[in-house]
């Protein structure tokens, strides 16, 4: 059935396969040789058997994505045809030179057959339902709010209608041969297809057109691609494998808890002893690993993380996504003067005439300068519109190391490992920070606490117990089960001072030996690593590494129990400090007194009537997936009606005090405690609860606020979830146990219950 049209057909398209084979092969090597340009990085290679399953369950399994399950569930059948239906590529060059060519072995196969047409129908229904998606979360309907804002369109648009028009030629392929009788593959394993060829004529010259159609649109893209390495919405195709196998956790969790340690040359730096050569953070985009090089390159641009970022949904221009759109294309802008093939000239030239003309141009700093030119060889990688800088300094910094970019992304990018890198060089090299947070690092140097109080403030709150607190000097006694780390907020912060006395009250009346250190406790560091200045962790890392292994002398891995109140602290001691040799079994009070009420040991007896919502902090929640102890210990007290917000669990909003912004003022747009706080009023709780006590000040700063505005009703408080469970076991009758109480003025009353507002909802 080769004809004068086949035989033209035919030529045309493996002339074109080879010239678009070249392409893509030089393609890759270049993409390769780029990425390779990047710092080592040997932790991503192993374990094979963990990382391999992980990447299965990801990709097949399309676990990431269908978090948003619609959008995940079309996306599969899109990715599932792209690699599944490949063959179908491979049958069309036969059927260009022959209408009649079937696959050998498996052409009439009929399960192939049935799946070539049930994945080829979901791949149109599905890029239909991505298209459709596009266009209703576009951003000339949404502006700012719209995911897709500062994305690519024009290449979505360019992919989306290839898959879409290659779907439509695999099953009008099918069709035709069905309608031109060249198949003998029964009626139930083409049901689609099978409908379809009853309104298609007789044509084996129009099948092999569609075929030449199907080959062309399939080659245009793979030359599109071949000749835009940044194309990230098309790449990640096959850059999110490796991505997703070379991630950091090599049990297959996110990129979050722990930072990494700072690397130069592939080596942990060592801070006694730098070497002269060390490379502090990222200062330039070669100063990233390879893996960070990957990860620019297998950016979708899909806006997950912007949808989620708190910076970004509260007006400022932070966007996770863009972060990375930037670095990616100044990486491959640069490549030339990486690679050797250009050389930058000795002068940087003049940023000064740089404008912004649109809000994609603030917001993104690639966008200020774009081509491969000397400019790009010269570019400080964090820099003002003036000095030409890829990502402004007030992106860099409206980072509150949530999480919740990395959390929602599909392919594993790992962009506050990359923020927090950029901050180590602009803390340690350029000195160049916020000038508030400079107070705070000073404190911590001097006093060992953010505040900068006297160290000997720290034992205030155990004068006002009536019972005795076990201080402990030297090693522990046998009997004494844990060391409960108070931290720098339990101590000194009078909000957080009440949630330190009911934990300590409730492990007293449970009959748990504990033990603390007082004026001997010092900033866990969290505050200074977050900010960036690892010199600083490292230090007092090392100093209470030193005074926990002192208290925990004698003691094997088992018996050496740390319990904190705060996040931060429960995440630096438990996940950070065994990079600086301290390995400690830390639990969070919310998990020691979900523990404590699952044994009996703690029993709420009396009924608490209020409405409460709980905020989850994001150092507990997505860096740690501590999420249910919180909400059993709530589930346990009688009287409580509970209610989630809309944004919780691992897509909880941030409070806004993460990632060192406690520290710092927050001057652009509206402020991110606000924003959580409007979310949990609009519930109409009259509980506010927590278990971290950054967020307890931030929320409660904004709770005030709304009060003083007349926005908020004035019994409406916020608790750690403690003080709550503390005030369900008060006596039955006891004042604000039936109605509930705002918090309670008097330093000994950290439940409530004797708050002025104990009539609340009484008639």
């Amino acid at each position: 059935m080769t004809g004068p049209l086949q035989v033209v057909l035919g030529t045309i398209s493996v002339l074109f396969l080879i010239v678009a084979v070249v392409l893509a092969y030089r393609a890759v090597r270049a993409m390769v040789r780029i990425i390779r340009t990047g710092q080592p990085d040997s932790t991503r290679f192993g374990p094979f058997g963990p990382r391999m399953k992980t990447l299965l369950v990801e990709s097949l399994g399309h676990t990431r994505m269908l978090k948003w399950s619609a959008i995940g569930a079309a996306h599969w059948f899109v990715f599932v045809g792209f690699y599944g239906l490949f063959l179908t590529l491979v049958e069309a060059f036969g059927e260009v030179w022959n209408p009649a060519f079937h696959l050998p072995l498996i052409g009439e196969w009929s399960l192939w057959n049935l799946f070539a047409d049930v994945i080829g129908t979901g791949t149109i229904l599905g890029i239909l339902y991505l298209i459709y998606r596009r266009q209703k979360d576009h951003p000339r309907r949404q502006g700012r709010a719209s995911r897709f804002a500062g994305s690519n369109e024009g290449r979505g648009y360019f992919v989306e209608a290839v898959v879409l028009v290659v779907g439509v030629c695999i099953l009008l392929i099918r069709a035709l041969k069905i309608s031109s009788d060249l198949t003998e593959a029964p009626a139930w394993s083409h049901p689609v297809s099978g409908l379809l060829a009853t309104v298609l004529p007789d044509s084996p010259d129009l099948l092999s057109v569609v075929a030449f159609v199907k080959i062309v649109v399939s080659l245009v893209w793979l030359v599109v691609l071949a000749r835009t390495l940044n194309m990230g919405v098309a790449w990640h195709r096959f850059s999110a494998f490796p991505n997703i196998y070379f991630k950091r956790q090599d049990d297959g969790g996110v990129a979050l808890g722990p930072l990494q340690p700072m690397t130069s040359n592939g080596k942990p730096i060592d801070f006694e002893d730098p070497g002269e050569d060390d490379v502090f953070g990222r200062g330039k985009i070669e100063d990233f690993t390879w893996k960070g090089m990957l990860d620019f390159t297998t950016c979708t641009e899909c806006g997950r993380c912007q949808s989620q970022c708190p910076a970004w949904n509260t007006g400022k221009p932070l966007s996770p996504k863009m972060v990375v759109m930037d670095l990616r294309d100044h990486l491959y802008a640069k490549a030339p003067y990486l690679l050797g093939a250009k050389t930058a000239s000795e002068t940087a030239p003049d940023f000064d005439v740089l404008k912004p003309s649109d809000e994609q141009v603030w917001a993104s700093g690639y966008a200020r300068i774009e081509g491969t030119n000397d400019a790009q060889a010269h570019r400080p990688l964090v820099g003002t519109l003036e000095e030409g800088g890829v990502i402004d300094p007030d992106v860099l910094w409206s980072c509150t190391n949530c999480g919740a970019c990395v959390e929602q992304c599909p392919v594993d990018i790992e962009h506050v490992d990359h923020i927090e890198d950029m901050r180590r060089y602009q803390v340690l090299i350029e000195s160049n920070f916020p000038s508030e947070a400079g107070v705070m690092l000073r404190n911590l140097e001097n006093r060992g606490n953010p505040w900068g109080v006297s160290p000997s403030t720290r034992e205030d709150w155990i004068k006002e117990m009536d019972f005795e607190v076990r201080m402990a000097d030297g090693p522990l006694p046998y009997e004494v089960e844990y060391l409960f780390w108070v931290g720098c907020a339990g101590a000194i912060d009078d909000r957080a001072k009440k949630v330190t006395k009911a934990v300590a009250e409730l492990l007293h009346t449970a009959g748990v030996e504990f033990a603390v250190l007082g004026s001997g406790e010092t900033c866990s560091g969290d505050p200074a690593r977050r900010m960036g200045n690892e010199f600083v962790f490292q230090m007092m890392a090392q100093e209470n590494v030193e005074t926990l292994n002192g208290v925990f002398e004698g003691r094997v891995p088992g018996t050496r129990k740390i319990v904190t109140t705060c996040p931060h602290c429960f995440n630096s001691l438990g996940r950070e400090y065994p990079q600086v040799g301290g390995e400690y079994e830390v639990v969070h009070h919310t998990q020691l007194l979900s523990q404590l009420v699952e044994e009996g040991r703690l029993t709420p007896v009396t009924p608490v009537d209020r409405k409460v919502t709980y905020h989850d902090p994001c150092f507990l929640g997505r860096h740690n997936k501590v999420y249910t102890p919180p909400r059993e210990i709530l589930d346990s007290v009688q009287g409580l009606s509970t209610q989630e917000m809309h944004r919780c669990k691992d897509r909880g909003f941030c409070c806004g005090a993460g990632g060192a912004r406690m520290w710092m003022e927050e001057k652009i747009g509206k402020r991110i405690n606000v924003e959580r706080t409007e979310e949990a009023l609009g519930l109409d709780p009259d509980v506010i609860s927590t278990a971290c006590p950054f967020c307890i000040t931030m929320l409660s700063d904004a709770l005030t606020s709304k009060k003083q505005n007349g926005e908020a009703a004035e019994h409406v408080e916020v608790l750690d979830v403690s003080q709550i469970l503390l005030r369900s076991m008060a006596p039955v009758g006891t004042p604000g146990t039936e109605h509930g109480t705002e918090v309670g003025t008097s330093d000994d009353d950290v439940a409530g219950t004797g708050s002025a507002a104990t009539g609340h909802g009484q008639a």
